[in-house]
C-alpha cells in the first residue's frame, strides 16, 4: 500500500511535467514553422518616362512636359524577404491633369487589372457611371478613361522570395 501512495504523490508531478514539456515543444514546432515560411519584404520603386520622337526620356531628364505628350509609368515590385507575398497587389495612380492612355496597361505574369474612378475607394475591370438619358432614365455606361484615377495589378501567384514583378501604363498629359 505505501508503494501505491507513493506512486500517487508523484503523479501529478509526473503529469505536470508531460504538460510543460509537450507545451515547450509545440511551442518550438509553431516558432519552427513560422521561421520556415518568413516574411515577405517588399521594395517597391517608380520610374517615369516621356515618350517623344527622339525616344523615351526618363522624366527626371525632360526638363518639361507639354499637353499631348505620354508619360509611361512603371512599378517594379521586389521581394526581399525570405519568404512569398501571397495575394500580392500594387497599385498605380492617375496624377490629376492627365487620362488613362487605353490597352496601356501590361503586367507581368497572370496579372489582373482593375481601375478606380474614385481615388482606390472600389475597383472594377470596366468602371461604370449613371447617365442620365432624354427620357429622363438613368442607363450605366463605361466611365470615360478621363475619370480614371487609380490603376490596380493583383496576381494570384505569390510573389516569390527573390522574386521580380513589373507592371506599367500610360497617360496623356491634358
Amino acid at each position: 500500500m505505501t508503494i501505491a501512495r507513493r506512486h500517487l504523490r508523484t503523479l501529478p508531478i509526473v503529469t505536470l511535467c508531460l504538460l510543460v514539456l509537450g507545451s515547450a515543444g509545440a511551442l518550438a514546432q509553431h516558432k519552427f514553422l513560422m521561421s520556415r515560411s518568413g516574411r515577405p519584404e517588399i521594395k517597391v520603386m517608380l520610374s517615369g518616362v516621356v515618350e517623344r520622337e527622339e525616344g523615351r526620356i526618363p522624366l527626371e531628364e525632360a526638363k518639361t512636359v507639354k499637353p499631348g505628350e505620354v508619360l509611361g509609368w512603371t512599378i517594379t515590385s521586389a521581394n526581399e524577404g525570405d519568404g512569398p507575398a501571397q495575394e500580392y497587389r500594387t497599385e498605380g495612380k492617375i496624377p490629376p491633369g492627365t487620362k488613362f492612355v487605353a490597352g496601356s496597361a501590361t503586367a507581368d505574369g497572370s496579372a489582373t487589372v482593375t481601375y478606380s474612378i474614385d481615388n482606390g475607394k472600389s475597383f472594377s475591370a470596366e468602371p461604370t457611371i449613371e447617365v442620365k438619358q432624354p427620357d429622363g432614365s438613368l442607363k450605366r455606361v463605361p466611365a470615360p478613361l478621363s475619370m480614371y484615377t487609380k490603376i490596380r495589378y493583383e496576381w494570384s501567384d505569390p510573389l516569390t522570395q527573390g522574386g521580380k514583378l513589373i507592371a506599367s501604363y500610360k497617360v496623356r498629359l491634358n
